[in-house]
């Protein structure tokens, strides 16, 4: 149990033109790390990727659809209730978004751009969104990079910034708001083809990882907080060899500790761990993710999720606290899941 005796749980969010239930609550066995499945709503379509409020009372979601919505749901149950109707981002295709400086940021894959909505005290949305940063530029891969596709926006480990990935173009941008809209600070290229994905920061605030999507890696930036500047330092494999074909990187996740990050490849459906070395991260080993297509993962109190999108099941494994590695424990049948996140 958490927090005096309150019960964890972990909320799923799927795609429901896949067959997905929506958004679906499970609650956390502490011991064992299992899922057990309690309540789900499908109210609004395709809610791909989720993220709690502070506290943990309000979760948001995006609809990943051309005519992209982000909603909030009200989770003092464990059934989750809209809080209100989903609200336009003025952009397609939304995959990610987060909590930053009193908004709801999405980024949007489609329109490859990041949208800022207000949340109000309650925690329910403002009925308009505040701005938009347009991403701008491509890159060398003929049919995925014509054009900017914002894939992950989050707040870096001091709150100051927001940080957004664009597989399109080979960078990572940036942000603030100004008077509620994002406003870029910087851009930083990363190598030209790699199509990066999404990022996580080390637990220390010094740096930043990056797993690309085009080319099966990880890149290891160092962060500055203070100037809000990127480095990209070096490149690792996310396989021990070539690819033995399709290999598509997804998901990344930093231990609490900072010793160990762990990354999913989609296609040759597998989860890599790293070993963290200064700027330098070594690849330990790889082990099957349980189903196919992992979509996701999450780190939680020692165990390891994924999302396997295509296989219609969350697995969880327990993480080794010497070596890293994570041993397959059990799995939950959720159809076309795409995230899972913990309060």
């Amino acid at each position: 149990m958490a927090d005096g005796g309150r019960r964890r749980r972990a909320f799923i969010g799927s795609f429901t033109a896949a067959g997905g239930p929506g958004v679906v609550t499970a609650a956390v066995r502490p011991d064992s790390g299992a899922l057990a499945l309690l309540e789900s709503v499908d109210g609004v379509p395709d809610p791909s990727y989720l993220a709690l409020a502070p506290g943990g009372r309000t979760l948001y979601a995006v609809s990943e659809t051309a005519d992209g919505a982000v909603a909030a749901y009200h989770v003092h149950d464990d059934k989750p209730r809209l809080a209100g109707p989903p609200v336009p981002v003025d952009a397609s295709g939304p995959t990610h978004l987060s909590v930053f400086d009193g908004h709801v940021l999405t980024a949007n894959y489609g329109s490859g751009s990041v949208t800022a909505v207000p949340v109000r005290p309650d925690g329910t949305l403002a009925p308009a969104a505040s701005g938009q940063l347009r991403h701008t530029g491509s890159g060398p891969h003929e049919r995925r990079q014509r054009g900017p596709h914002a894939h992950q926006v989050q707040p870096d480990p001091s709150g100051r910034w927001a940080v957004s990935v664009d597989l399109g173009t080979d960078s990572v941008r940036v942000c603030t708001l100004d008077e509620g809209a994002p406003a870029l600070h910087r851009e930083f290229a990363l190598r030209p083809g790699s199509g990066p994905r999404h990022l996580a920061f080390h637990p220390g605030g010094r740096y930043a990882y990056v797993v690309n999507e085009l080319t099966p890696t990880v890149t290891v930036c160092r962060w500055d907080a203070g100037t809000g500047t990127l480095k990209p330092l070096t490149e690792t494999p996310v396989l021990p060899g070539a690819p033995a074909g399709d290999a598509y990187p997804s998901g990344i996740a930093v231990s609490p500790d900072g010793r160990f990050v762990w990354t999913a490849t989609r296609g040759e459906d597998v989860l890599t761990t790293f070993t963290v070395d200064g700027d330098q991260l070594h690849l330990a080993a790889t082990v099957p993710c349980g189903g196919h297509w992992p979509r996701a993962i999450a780190e939680s109190e020692g165990f390891l999720y994924a999302a396997n999108e295509r296989s219609g099941n969350i697995t969880w494994f327990t993480i080794d606290h010497q070596t890293g590695l994570p041993r397959y424990d059990g799995t939950v049948e959720v159809p076309a899941p795409s995230c899972i996140v913990f309060d």
